[in-house]
């Protein structure tokens, strides 16, 4: 028994040394903090604006439009997915129907009057090439029931490039206090 717990602890040790240096050798040690990576902050920039041409392109047609579907095509929902918004922790499938709801439903026909983030907020910082942190705060103006509804919420959406494509696996959203 004690021979088997050696080979074991032993194959782990293997194993954790093994992907060190494969890290290292890819990146060095600095892939986490240092290191610039700007083409995928490209991509995620791009990604970011698909997102919101799908909600913008969508606003209104319903929670199925195809629109909706891209959206919705921009997350990795898993057991992994969360979201933090109005003060609870969501789920994928909880995401994903407020997410059509909210903009399939709620704002009206062609209501999205601006996708933006305020001014010198939207961040972006790549970790090790497959993972993203884009950070801004809101400036979304929504019709909902005829009137014009401001967002301005601190968002972070945290992305993994997955099978070539960047995907959300996380979202927190919080008002913004924009008071001086």
């Amino acid at each position: 028994m004690k021979a088997i717990r050696l080979l074991l602890v032993s194959f782990f040790v293997l194993c954790v040394s093994t992907a060190e240096v494969i890290a290292d050798k890819k990146y060095g040690n600095d892939c986490v903090v240092d290191q610039g990576f700007p083409q995928a902050e490209d991509e995620v920039l791009a990604t970011f604006a698909a997102i919101g041409e799908s909600i913008v392109l969508g606003a209104g047609l319903g929670s199925d439009s195809e629109y909706m579907d891209d959206l919705i095509s921009f997350h990795a929902y898993s057991r992994k997915f969360t979201e933090f918004n109005h003060g609870r922790l969501w789920n994928g499938e909880e995401n994903e129907e407020s997410e059509r709801m909210v903009f399939g439903e709620v704002v009206d026909e062609n209501g999205v009057i601006q996708f933006a983030a305020l001014p010198d907020t939207l961040q972006v910082a790549i970790y090790c090439g497959n993972v993203a942190n884009l950070t801004f705060i809101s400036d979304f103006i929504l019709m909902m029931g005829g009137n014009e509804v401001t967002i301005n919420n601190l968002i972070t959406l945290l992305f993994v490039k997955t099978k070539g494509e960047w995907k959300i696996v996380h979202e927190h959203h919080s008002l913004a206090d924009l008071t001086p």
